[in-house]
């Protein structure tokens, strides 16, 4: 059985492709095309596995709270999308997913502010050296 970082790492590789394949693939294409062509893949692989796994059957118990949330979030990956897909036509990967990853500390903060999750000295360090880490890659 996996667990919660066995998840989160594999999230981190397969972002870590897309980053690549992304590049590759925006090539002569205008970037927002690119992106919804990517989305419609995602929007297919994604109701392919929910409903191959039953879940479909959950949408009836949907709170209105958990549609409208969800789809912010929806939009909110939109348009994380879209500014990266332009981000990687205007720069190489190597300078573009250091700065992207800078929402690891946005996601912190936004975690403690409005979730009330906790911050250690260790965890606040952490992101910080990983922020500067990022920085460096623009020197």
């Amino acid at each position: 059985m996996m667990t919660w970082w066995m998840y989160a790492l594999a999230s981190a590789g397969f972002a870590a492709l897309t980053a690549i394949l992304a590049k590759v693939g925006v090539e002569g294409v205008p970037s927002t095309l690119a992106t919804a062509l990517r989305t419609g893949v995602v929007l297919v692989f994604a109701w392919s596995i929910a409903l191959a796994r039953g879940e479909g059957a959950a949408l009836d118990t949907l709170s209105r709270r958990t549609w409208l949330f969800l789809a912010l979030s929806g939009i909110a990956t939109g348009l994380s999308w879209l500014a990266y897909f332009r981000a990687l036509q205007l720069a190489p990967a190597s300078r573009v997913a250091p700065i992207d990853k800078l929402s690891l500390a946005l996601t912190l903060v936004l975690a403690w502010a409005l979730l009330g999750e906790p911050m250690s000295w260790k965890l606040v360090l952490g992101v910080a050296l990983m922020v500067c880490g990022a920085l460096l890659t623009l020197a």
